[in-house]
C-alpha cells in the first residue's frame, strides 16, 4: 500500500515562548517538569508515523497523552512547534492560506465527539454545507448530500433537525456531513464516546461497513482500547504526548513494547481481536481428488488423525473423508468423491474468535478457513480457540 500521510519529528507546545521549551525537551526536561517549571504544556513530543491510503489507523491513550493535540496537527488546526507532515508527498506545514484552505476542503475532513451540528439547519442543509461553502449548486449539493445520508442510513430523516434525533442519528449526520465531500482523509476526534453503549456499537459496526465501501484513510481518536481494536487496521498508543508502541491489534497484544502498554491491554476482549488467520495453522495432512481411497487412508493412519480434507488441484476444498467412511467404500469399491462429506464449518480469515468458539464447541471436525475462491488456507481446531481466550495466547 501506498502511504497517504507521512509524519516527522512533530512536536507541539501551548505557549508564549515554544523555542525555548523545545530547547529543553530536548536536552530531555519531561513534560511533567517542563509544566511545573515554565506552565507550558508539551502535547506532541518527537512524533514520527506514516498512514497507509485506505487504512483505518488508530491513535490511542488517556486523556491528557496527546491524541487529540495529534489529530488537529494534522489539518492544522493546531500549528505544529516542529515537525514535518506530508500529505501525498506535500508538506502542508509549509501550506499559504489558499493552499490550506483548498487542502481543508476538499483533502480532509474531520468528525467531532459532540457532532457540532447547526441547530437551526435541517439534516439535509446540516450536511449540505461544506458543499455551500464550495460554492458547489444548490441542486448538485442536494444531491450529493440526500446520497450521503443513504449511504448512512438516513435516507428518510433529511427534512428532520438535530434536536429531532438520538445521539447516534446526530453522529450520522456529522459523519454525513464530513463525507459529502467526497475527502481522501477523515479524522475521527473521539466520535463515538459520548454516546451509550449500545449505539456505540451500532456506530462501529456502521464505520467497518462504510470503510468496506469507501476505502478512505481514516485516523481515529479513542481512549477505548476494545474501541481501538477493534477499529484498527494498526493502533498507535500515545502516553505524555510520545508513542509508545504501533502495530496491529494482533501484534500489540503478542508482544507489548513495556509494562505501560501491557498494563494498558490487559484488560482487552481478546476473543474480538484475535481473528481466525491468527489461530489457523497447515494441516499436517490434505489430500487431492484425484490421490484415491488409499492415500487418504495412509494419510491418516500416518498423522494419527480420523478425518482429512480433501481438495483439488487448485487447493480448493471439495469436502472431508473420515477414515471409517474411507474404509468401508474401498471394500465396495467406490471411489474418494463418493464419500465426500460436507458436514463440516467453515469461515474466513477475517473472523474473529468470538463468533467461531459457538461453532467449535459444536463440531465434530475441525472448521476449514477459506478464502473468497473456497481455496483452503488453513484449519482451526477447537483447542486453538480455546486457547485464544487465555492470556498467555
Amino acid at each position: 500500500m501506498s502511504v497517504k500521510i507521512k509524519v516527522e519529528g512533530l512536536t507541539k507546545i501551548f505557549g508564549g515562548n515554544q523555542k525555548a521549551i523545545l530547547k529543553k525537551l530536548k536536552n530531555g526536561n519531561s513534560k511533567k517538569d517542563i509544566l511545573k517549571e515554565t506552565g507550558h504544556t508539551v502535547g506532541v513530543n518527537n512524533v514520527s508515523f506514516e498512514v497507509n491510503e485506505g487504512e483505518v489507523f488508530v491513535i490511542m491513550g488517556l486523556s491528557g497523552s496527546g491524541k487529540s493535540t495529534l489529530i488537529r496537527c494534522l489539518n492544522l488546526l493546531n500549528v505544529p512547534t516542529e515537525g514535518r507532515i506530508y500529505v501525498d508527498e506535500s508538506n502542508i506545514v509549509k501550506y499559504d492560506k489558499k493552499e490550506l484552505r483548498e487542502f481543508r476542503q476538499k483533502k480532509v475532513a474531520m468528525v467531532f465527539q459532540h457532532f457540532g451540528l447547526f441547530t437551526h439547519r435541517t439534516v439535509l442543509k446540516n450536511v449540505e454545507y461544506g458543499l455551500e461553502i464550495r460554492g458547489i449548486s444548490k441542486e448538485e449539493r442536494s444531491e450529493i448530500a440526500r446520497k450521503t445520508l443513504a449511504t448512512v442510513g438516513l435516507e428518510s430523516w433529511e427534512d428532520k433537525y438535530p434536536r429531532q434525533l438520538s445521539g447516534g442519528m446526530c453522529q450520522r449526520v456529522g459523519l454525513a456531513r464530513a463525507l459529502a465531500n467526497d475527502p481522501d482523509i477523515l479524522l475521527m476526534d473521539e466520535p463515538f464516546s459520548a454516546l451509550d453503549p449500545l449505539i456505540r456499537r451500532d456506530m462501529q459496526i456502521e464505520l467497518l461497513d462504510i470503510q468496506a465501501k469507501l476505502k478512505k484513510t481514516i485516523i481515529f481518536i479513542t481512549h477505548d482500547v476494545n474501541e481501538a481494536f477493534k477499529l484498527g487496521d494498526r493502533v498507535a498508543v500515545m502516553k505524555d504526548g510520545v508513542i509508545e508502541q504501533i502495530g496491529t491489534p494482533e501484534d500489540i497484544l503478542a508482544e507489548p513494547a513495556n509494562e505501560y502498554i501491557e498494563n494498558f491491554v490487559q484488560d482487552v476482549d481478546r476473543t474480538k481481536v484475535i481473528q481466525a488467520k491468527n489461530i489457523m495453522f497447515k494441516p499436517r495432512a490434505i489430500v487431492s481428488i484425484k490421490d484415491g481411497l488409499k492415500v487418504a487412508i495412509k494419510e491418516m493412519e500416518t498423522e494419527g488423525i480420523s478425518s482429512v480434507f480433501v481438495v483439488d488441484n487448485e487447493r480448493k476444498l471439495q469436502g472431508l473423508v473420515t477414515v471409517d467412511d474411507a474404509i468401508d467404500a474401498l471394500k465396495e469399491h467406490k471411489l474418494l468423491k463418493d464419500v465426500l462429506n460436507h458436514n463440516y464449518n467453515t469461515t474466513d480469515p477475517e473472523t474473529y474468535v468470538q463468533e467461531l468458539i459457538p461453532i467449535a464447541s459444536a463440531s465434530k471436525y475441525p472448521i476449514a478457513v477459506l478464502d473468497e475462491n473456497n481455496k483452503l488456507l488453513g484449519i482451526i481446531m477447537r483447542v486453538s480457540v480455546l486457547s485464544a481466550l487465555t492470556h498467555d495466547k
